[in-house]
């Protein structure tokens, strides 16, 4: 955690210990609109490196183009290349990326980790590094860059695809290609600061990295200035206030200081509430809206959106409670001061829109605020976030900077100078009227029109995809508890969270087949048709065996497979593939690991799984056995780690074998069940499925009691 010392006046707005975690001077501060400015000034700035260059960030593509000078004979314009090549020039350089430990969910949409052995590879100097320390569901979202503690970007940036753009957001911008595809325009910031500031900026870093590695890194030396020449400062001689978002982890609690500056910015407005935003779903967020719009005289609120959303999931989650917020906000609008808008570009491809990705609030001109965290739960209280806000504290020369960026940004989105946008306010007299003047041509900023309304069941179903905690404090964690006594309890504990987030899970399909199509289009007898003329086809027993590989690499679930396999060719024979399948993609991870080497392996698989490695070393077909019964780990993980420590290969078919025995008999079962069902035979045996599942909860318990008296025995430290 940061440890500057507070500079915040005893009027200013920051609350070291509430709503930040340090207040520290900065020389300098620059604002970065879009992609290019933020790419250009973090290459030159890592050029002028001596000592350390760390990332944090939720996506890393060594891929990333940092730009396109035509004619260019300097260093690489690739990320990677680029990384490498200063790690090359200056042999006192050490960088580090600690990015999301994302690779079995999200690997299709990220390049593979180069400890795999493909595609980059990192100079030895050059070490990534990934986080698999946030709860269940979280994720780590800071987006900061920390160069010899003397210069810091923070923002909405990843240094990854799909990110670069111009403040002009061409339509036919050639230069925007991400992996041969064109993508749409996306508006992003950054803030870049220096002195004491970046210090800050550094012990973070250095904090998020002792959490992740259990290394602890050496602060900088002091004496560098990676300042590029060129880069104008907006700001000179100003406080930054730095805010966090962490999880509940071990022997740390929960850090709610995004949450808490958000609130404070909101109740501290007296004219007027600029907002840019990814998300917009955040309960807390939208009750204190609320309340500022049912006050006579309060301000008036602009919010800036994205039109679309990404992909079908998050269409009818993201999309659908931002939608609920909007109704509720234009409910408590009783004297009309909400404005919500979307960027329209003229011109762009269907089904595409302008990306506001930024994560922006400006309160009058008083306030300004740049950050990774989004106004949605997970942001408040999920994932890793970090803010910067800079307030004006009654300097005037300050508060003319602040106007002079929500006039830059306005007139980004409506195609005018700044000039021109602060002489509409000044005519109008409020942001609104302004944009009302200026906006209508084809590139503008056009207000929401009415959403449609969707009942409070559905809604609360849709807020799974946005909780405001953590379901659980983590996979290892609550599998094998610090101590007996507690691991019991919290092994029940987990059970019962588990049961409801199944009844949760059960009751959004039900209402996905309530509210949608669903339930006219998949017919009992339709189904059984598509199951009939798939197990007709030669090949199908084959594509059902080899499918569990490439599944159980993305953690698709493998008994969706299963019953597949049974509703299409019965509970033995489907059963009887199934497993088959199963231990062929068992036997392909243990191969693959068996040919890493073990330090590849280790890096990819974390320092969590060192307990699991012990017990498989140790005890292997009993310990195969138990872990393929209760799974502590992902699936391809596991055999992965019992390839690199060697474990005899029967001994791991054998209790892979035997392991998943009882839940392929399970699944069986209930895809038995459900066939005759399907066939209009019978309706499901509740009864027994429930007893099936109290079964495997006891199951769990006893394999679990025995693991953690293992690791007892054996003098094993307790999991981190």
């Amino acid at each position: 955690m940061p440890t500057a010392v507070n500079s915040a006046s005893p009027r200013s707005l920051f609350a070291p210990g509430r709503n930040c975690c340090a207040v520290a001077h900065a020389r300098r501060v620059a604002l970065l609109i879009d992609g290019e400015a933020y790419f250009d000034a973090f290459r030159r700035a890592a050029e002028q490196a001596s000592h350390a260059i760390t990332v944090l960030a939720w996506d890393f593509s060594s891929s990333t183009r940092l730009h396109f000078e035509h004619g260019w004979h300097g260093p690489p314009a690739r990320l990677g290349d680029f990384l490498n090549w200063l790690a090359q020039r200056r042999h006192t350089l050490q960088i580090r990326v600690l990015d999301w430990d994302y690779p079995l969910v999200f690997g299709t949409d990220r390049e593979l980790p180069p400890v795999w052995g493909f595609g980059w590879q990192a100079h030895h100097r050059v070490e990534v590094t990934y986080d698999n320390t946030h709860p269940v569901g979280g994720s780590h979202h800071q987006k900061v860059v920390v160069i010899d503690d003397a210069m810091a970007f923070v923002g909405g940036f990843d240094l990854t695809d799909r990110r670069w753009d111009t403040p002009a957001h061409r339509i036919d911008d050639r230069r925007r290609q991400a992996g041969g595809s064109a993508y749409p325009p996306v508006h992003d910031l950054m803030m870049a600061v220096d002195g004491d500031a970046a210090r800050a900026f550094g012990e973070l870093a250095r904090s998020r990295w002792l959490a992740a590695t259990d290394e602890a890194l050496p602060p900088v030396p002091p004496g560098a200035d990676p300042w590029p020449s060129g880069l104008a400062a907006d700001f000179v001689d100003v406080d930054v206030a730095i805010a966090r978002t962490l999880p509940p982890g071990p022997g740390r609690p929960a850090v709610h200081e995004v949450e808490a500056l958000y609130l404070d910015m909101i109740a501290a407005a007296r004219h007027s509430l600029y907002i840019e935003n990814q998300y917009f779903t955040a309960a807390a967020i939208g009750d204190a809206l609320a309340a500022r719009l049912a006050e006579p005289d309060g301000p008036e609120i602009i919010i800036v959106l994205r039109l679309l959303s990404h992909g079908w999931l998050e269409e009818h989650t993201m999309h659908l409670l931002r939608t609920g917020l909007i109704q509720r906000l234009r409910a408590a609008d009783r004297h009309h001061r909400l404005f919500i808008y979307y960027p329209h570009i003229e011109g762009l491809k269907a089904g595409t829109c302008l990306d506001i990705h930024a994560k922006l609030t400006i309160v009058d001109d008083e306030v300004l605020r740049i950050g990774s965290a989004n106004l949605c739960n997970r942001s408040l209280g999920l994932d890793s976030e970090c803010d910067a806000a800079i307030e004006a504290g009654g300097q005037p020369a300050v508060a003319a900077v602040i106007r002079q960026v929500r006039n830059r940004l306005l007139g980004e989105h409506l195609a005018q100078p700044p000039e021109r946008v602060e002489q509409e306010v000044r005519r109008q007299g409020s942001l609104h009227g302004a944009i009302a003047a200026l906006a209508g041509g084809r590139r503008t900023l056009r207000r929401f029109e009415s959403q449609p309304e969707w009942p409070a069941a559905v809604l609360e179903l849709a807020r799974l995809a946005d909780p405001e905690r953590p379901f659980t404090n983590g996979m290892i964690e609550s599998a094998v508890p610090a101590d007996l006594a507690a691991g019991e309890a919290a092994d029940w504990r987990q059970g019962a969270r588990r049961v409801l987030i199944a009844l949760l899970l059960v009751a959004g399909l039900t209402g996905l087949w309530r509210f949608t199509p669903l339930a006219d289009y998949l017919q009992p007898e339709r189904i059984m048709a598509w199951a009939d003329a798939f197990a007709d086809r030669p090949w199908a027993p084959l594509a059902i065996i080899v499918a569990y590989t490439p599944a159980c690499l993305v953690l698709f679930p493998r008994p969706l497979i299963t019953l597949a396999a049974i509703v299409a060719f019965g509970p033995l024979t489907g059963a009887a593939y199934g497993l088959c399948g199963l231990l062929l993609a068992a036997f392909l991870s243990y191969v693959a690991g068996r040919q890493l080497p073990r330090h590849t392996v280790r890096h990819f698989t974390g320092r969590r799984l060192n307990r699991m490695a012990e017990t498989l070393r140790r005890h292997g077909l009993l310990a195969v056995t138990a872990l393929r019964l209760v799974p502590l780990a992902p699936f391809a993980v596991e055999g992965l780690v019992a390839g690199a420590i060697h474990i005899r290969l029967w001994h791991f078919m054998l209790g892979s074998l035997l392991g998943l025995l009882p839940g392929t008999f399970v699944t069986a079962i209930f895809g038995r069940e459900i066939g005759e069902a399907l066939a209009g035979h019978a309706s499901i045996n509740v009864g027994l499925i429930a007893g099936l599942a109290v079964a495997l909860i006891v199951l769990t318990l006893l394999v679990r009691r025995w693991l953690l008296l293992d690791s007892r025995r054996s003098g094993l430290p307790p999991a981190s």
